[in-house]
């Protein structure tokens, strides 16, 4: 039962303190605004984490861990054909954001990466690793498509997978400036054209 419960307020921090760090980045986020947020004391904090740096790390593997599974789940859902897996995904993602009342993106991944990537090699090559695997999921996903007929067999299906999340990560960069889903309708207009034989 203890076990369980240190896990749970471990679970806890990193989940609310995820959200404080995604609205205030890592360097406006200090410790204290984090416990506030998760309700438990300064100590619970430094009991599970040696320091704001190594609660980012696994803050990033609880956040995209899970992120990264129901992913790959998606793209690999037998109902579907490789091709309508991945435009189906991102374009539920555009509605998603379209049916927001304050349309606004906060990107966990997206503001580790601008701040620490070079002051912190250990966040930096995590971030670059949850890239690369959401890249490596597409690019089997791609294959597939490819090996169905769905895309030509000329098709490099590495570099087009790195574009396209390279292109998905630039469209959410835009969004959270503009705060206008145009960028996403765009992305997956330009999308549907990359994906046909």
């Amino acid at each position: 039962m203890n076990s369980r419960l240190r896990l749970d307020k471990r679970e806890l921090i990193l989940a609310k303190g995820a959200e404080v760090m995604t609205r205030r980045g890592y360097h406006g986020a200090g410790v204290q605004e984090i416990v506030q947020a998760a309700g438990v004391p300064k100590g619970s904090f430094y009991h599970y984490f040696a320091s704001k740096e190594d609660f980012a790390q696994q803050a990033l593997q609880a956040v995209y861990g899970p992120r990264l599974q129901r992913y790959a789940e998606a793209l690999s859902n037998p109902a579907l054909t490789p091709r309508e897996r991945i435009l189906g995904y991102y374009a539920e993602l555009v509605e998603h954001f379209a049916r927001q009342e304050k349309r606004e993106y906060h990107c966990f991944i997206g503001s580790l990466s601008f701040e620490m990537a070079e002051l912190s090699p250990l966040i930096g090559a995590q971030v670059d690793a949850i890239l690369q695997r959401s890249a490596d999921i597409l690019q089997h996903c791609l294959e597939q498509a490819q090996a169905a007929g769905e895309l030509s067999a000329e098709e490099d299906c590495n570099n087009l997978a790195s574009f396209i999340a390279s292109a998905w990560q630039g469209a959410l960069t835009r969004l959270k400036v503009s705060s206008n889903t145009r960028v996403l309708d765009d992305f997956l207009q330009r999308l549907q054209l990359l994906l046909r034989a």
